[in-house]
């Protein structure tokens, strides 16, 4: 079973990763046990591709629409690519058979937009650009401005270009993985309406 082209790419080759993946589909009663040895299957294969970042998978529930959403990540866009031409998820696809539903509902999205996402939002459930804008501001604010007062002085002798590299590294370090996914949780109520 193939999965539909996108009609219009998010993303498009060359721009900076991470890339993240939705795929939800709606699984055929009684098949939910083969769906789910289907799923560690294609898991453990992304697992080997140069990039793969981690994988999420929601069972069914009010929150999902009563589909199983696949999230996956890769480091890059070209990465991401490189297991979606692949021949080993085609064979994966392929194995998929008879037991889904239609097609699976596909979302693509990188750089900023993949801060927003929470796994518990259904895959065609998205954060309005006003209000991502105006929390990666106080975000941004949040950590630059004590960064500053913190690695400045750590490394007073260094080229100006180097200090604020530091700075826009551990910066964005920080928003990936610690303060962006607890502040979209803390905020979905605000965010996701």
């Amino acid at each position: 079973m193939s999965e539909p082209l996108m009609s219009e790419p998010l993303v498009e080759p060359g721009q900076e990763g991470p890339v993240t993946i939705s795929i939800s589909r709606r699984v055929k009663p009684g098949c939910e046990a083969h769906y789910e040895d289907w799923l560690h299957g294609i898991i453990h294969a992304a697992g080997g591709f140069p990039g793969h970042m981690g994988v999420n998978v929601l069972k069914p529930s009010g929150a999902t629409g009563g589909r199983y959403v696949l999230i996956y990540r890769f480091a890059t866009w070209a990465q991401c690519q490189a297991w979606e031409d692949s021949e080993t998820r085609a064979d994966w696809v392929a194995k998929l058979g008879d037991l889904v539903e239609g097609e699976g509902e596909r979302k693509r999205v990188t750089g900023l937009e993949a801060w927003f996402e929470l796994p518990e939002v259904p895959a065609a459930k998205h954060a309005p650009r006003w209000k991502m804008s105006l929390l990666l501001i106080v975000v941004v604010f949040a950590l630059v401005y004590p960064l500053q007062l913190i690695v400045l002085p750590l490394i007073p002798a260094w080229p100006h270009g180097l200090k604020t590299l530091v700075i826009a590294i551990i910066q964005v370090l920080l928003m990936t993985y610690l303060v962006m996914p607890r502040v979209t949780k803390a905020l979905k109520a605000w965010l996701f309406v």
